[in-house]
């Protein structure tokens, strides 16, 4: 059994980016030799040796050398070609950079530029039409039953996600509505005021990476708690703050840290529902600030704690 070692590597990547400039990246790695010979020295595990390669879990896999979430398990799928095949990632999760030849497209994560694997395109072997081709190596695997879900309501649920997505432990973000009545609530309805709902994200998380209280806390500090009537120029009973809490241990944290923001002078106006059905918005509402490219223009985070 190879023997592990610390390898500590601090140094300054260039990793382009075919979307925009290169940027610099740090990379801290506590790596084995092999682990470091993919990630950080950019080689190739042998084809059927990955841990992952027959992997058919529900769950995310993310980066080996910071944890980043880089795919769900909903988007690998068997191509034969003895490494673990992905035809979606997370978005703004990697970065696609061609190869000095233009032969073949590099991935690496974005977070910490470690080397992932390459991707392919034209292949037709999903309707996707898109291969990552991935390194077991350069990826750890949480599957979802090891995993936790929170629910917030923070104001127009772009820049909860958004800023949520940063959070280490943090595996995916989804936007979408609750607390109403309407099933199955389309945006238009939500908007009307008439169906009760909130526009909130749905946090799935790694509880050994991240706590319910650390994301409880961040939810607090990324949107205003005490505004009444909404959040920032959006008004309406949909976005008010609300933190809907799926079991008594998640309900004492919310109290707890609402009676604490309140010891400082802060009048909060969040609630504390219990949670009801979920339903996730419509696809042009996912990852908004992600595709677009911009910063929320309502949510900024401020120091409470």
């Amino acid at each position: 059994m190879m023997r592990r070692i610390i390898m500590a590597f601090v140094g300054l990547a260039l990793i382009g980016c075919s979307q925009g400039q290169p940027k610099k990246i740090v990379m801290k790695s506590n790596l084995t030799p092999a682990e470091y010979h993919v990630i950080v020295e950019k080689g190739t595990e042998k084809p059927y040796t990955g841990e992952y390669n027959d992997n058919k879990s529900a769950g995310t896999y993310t980066c080996r050398q910071c944890g980043a979430a880089l795919y769900r398990s909903e988007s690998k799928f068997e191509s034969g070609c003895g490494w673990p095949s992905f035809d979606d990632e997370l978005v703004g999760a990697i970065i696609h950079t061609p190869d000095a030849d233009g032969r073949r497209t590099e991935i690496t994560c974005k977070a910490c530029g470690g080397h992932l694997g390459h991707v392919f395109v034209g292949e037709q072997l999903t309707p996707k039409n898109t291969r990552h081709c991935v390194n077991s190596i350069s990826m750890r695997f949480t599957p979802d039953s090891a995993t936790q879900t929170a629910v917030f309501a923070g104001g127009c649920f772009w820049g909860v996600e958004h800023l949520l997505q940063q959070q280490l432990g943090v595996l995916t973000v989804q936007s979408g509505y609750t607390g109403g009545q309407t099933k199955s609530p389309t945006y238009e309805q939500v908007c009307s005021g008439t169906t009760g709902h909130f526009e909130a994200v749905e946090v799935r998380f790694d509880p050994t990476k991240v706590s319910y209280e650390e994301l409880t806390k961040l939810f607090f500090e990324i949107h205003d708690p005490t505004q009444a009537d909404g959040q920032g120029p959006d008004k309406g009973q949909q976005y008010h703050s609300a933190i809907f809490f799926s079991s008594p241990e998640q309900q004492a944290v919310a109290d707890s840290l609402t009676q604490l923001l309140k010891s400082k002078g802060l009048n909060i106006a969040t609630c504390i529902l219990p949670l009801t059905k979920f339903y996730p918005a419509e696809a042009y509402h996912q990852d908004y600030y992600q595709r677009k490219g911009s910063e929320p223009y309502c949510h900024a985070r401020v120091k409470r704690f």
